[in-house]
């Protein structure tokens, strides 16, 4: 019979702050939810903490309602479904290359892309590059100048490093070229760094925003993301024709308020990319170790 371990005051304390930092990171989250969930008119009173007051899908009904969130949400789900699979093989692709010792100038090279990670052109050369390849209001643009992530290059090269140059050595006598080499040693052997890139790139293009107000202005082009921070700027400013309102319109006069609507858009907007985590979670923490540091 195994011995119980006694807990010391360090671990109580070591406990006791862990789970003050979960309650502080957890709560604004669970409170949005609640707010999401509750009618709006009663929300205005105040005193919400826990739980809804009064049990309402109103908000929610008036979030799906909108067209715009759906075009956005096919647009998020496509660029996310397109840009995640690019980002793996293109960086992983690279990482390959820049590992192996026997390319001429590989040193220079790997220095090259480092240099891009401190230094970049600017957000005016960036659009005008943009611009001249013909992807303003393109759906490319979602896709192609974020094909590569330096940071995510060296995780897979560095966790590349690790792996035994035996097997290497072993597919070359079986008469493997680079290629097969890639595919049937590196490829299965990176699966862990590859989850963990697989969920920042997915996160990447589920939360972005920003290159959809900069480089499209087709409706039919915004991205989740971005109407969000549209609601939420429109409420701010205190505009008296502002998204929530024009939801509401749509929805056949659905009792809800601006604030409601915002939470409920956070909600929709948020809750899709945490069911991902869960499934990537046993590669993440060896991902992220294995691929930062070199034994």
């Amino acid at each position: 019979m195994k011995k119980k371990r006694k807990l010391s005051w360090s671990d109580g304390i070591i406990t006791l702050l862990l789970l003050l930092l979960f309650v502080i990171t957890f709560y604004p989250f669970w409170n949005i939810f609640v707010l999401s969930l509750n009618d709006a008119s009663d929300s205005l009173k105040g005193g919400i903490m826990l739980w809804p007051r009064v049990f309402t899908l109103d908000s929610y009904k008036a979030v799906f309602s909108n067209q715009e969130l759906w075009t956005s949400l096919r647009v998020t789900v496509a660029r996310t479904v397109l840009g995640v699979p690019l980002n793996l093989a293109c960086n992983c692709s690279l990482a390959y290359v820049l590992s192996r010792r026997t390319m001429p100038g590989r040193k220079w090279i790997n220095l090259f892309f480092v240099a891009t990670m401190y230094f970049s052109g600017g957000l005016i050369p960036t659009y005008m590059v943009i611009k001249s390849f013909g992807l303003l209001d393109n759906f490319l643009v979602f896709l192609l100048p974020g094909a590569y992530n330096v940071y995510w290059m060296i995780l897979i090269r560095t966790y590349i490093d690790n792996i035994p140059d035996s097997l290497f050595e072993a597919a070359k006598l079986d008469g493997a070229n680079d290629i097969q080499v890639f595919l049937r040693v590196v490829i299965p052997s990176c699966k862990p760094v590859l989850a963990t890139i697989a969920l920042f790139s997915a996160i990447g293009h589920w939360n972005a925003w920003y290159d959809s107000y900069i480089y499209t202005s087709d409706p039919n082009l915004t991205t989740l993301s971005s109407v969000l921070v549209k609601i939420l700027n429109q409420y701010q400013t205190g505009d008296m024709m502002n998204a929530a309102q024009q939801m509401a319109a749509s929805a056949k006069k659905i009792p809800v308020s601006s604030e409601s609507i915002r939470m409920a858009t956070t909600m929709v907007v948020t809750i899709p990319i945490i069911i991902v985590y869960p499934f990537v979670q046993k590669y993440f923490i060896s991902g992220i170790m294995l691929g930062s540091v070199k034994e």
